[in-house]
């Protein structure tokens, strides 16, 4: 069972891969979860777990927060995630950002930063696969703005996550 909370949002350089025979964490076994918003059906669990599901989606419209607190400190060599535009009218473009940070405590760095336009027409998803270097990483934060041309606080759009894997 995942040890998670949710918490509203507070006022390294990455290499793109295309494969690995990295081994995932099992993030039910070393970490807890914060997230700033949950939709009750799509839990935080679907994204995090080993098996394909309907993925995570928050609650609430505008930026979010998934902070992943681990046990002991980590090494992490690869982060996946797959992003699937989750919402409902897919009537218009619209710019995502997501950026990683890892640290120990509350020094955290930037990891990587991406932006991805999701289309009605064509890119409905988006998945990125980083070799990364980190060692005693005790927080991972996943920070999504799910609609970069809206101002945040105007923003009528939904972060979603469909998996986010480490090792």
């Amino acid at each position: 069972m995942m040890r998670k909370t949710i918490s509203p949002i507070s006022p390294a350089t990455a290499s793109v891969t295309g494969a690995g025979n990295d081994e995932w964490l099992d993030l039910d076994a070393v970490a807890r979860v914060e997230i700033t918003s949950e939709d009750e059906s799509f839990p935080i669990e679907h994204a995090l777990g080993s098996a394909s599901t309907t993925g995570w989606r928050a609650a609430a419209t505008g930026p979010q927060v998934i902070r992943l607190l681990f046990d002991k400190p980590q090494t992490i060599r690869r982060i996946a995630v797959h992003f699937v535009d989750g919402t409902s009218e897919r009537a218009s473009e619209r710019m995502q950002e997501f950026a990683v940070y890892a640290g120990s405590g509350a020094e955290l760095r930037e990891v990587v930063r991406q932006q991805w336009t999701f289309s009605p027409s064509g890119a409905t998803e988006e998945l990125e696969d980083y070799t990364v270097d980190l060692k005693g990483v005790t927080t991972l934060e996943l920070r999504i703005d799910p609609d970069r041309s809206h101002d945040p606080k105007l923003s009528q759009s939904y972060a979603s996550l469909q998996s986010l894997r480490l090792a």
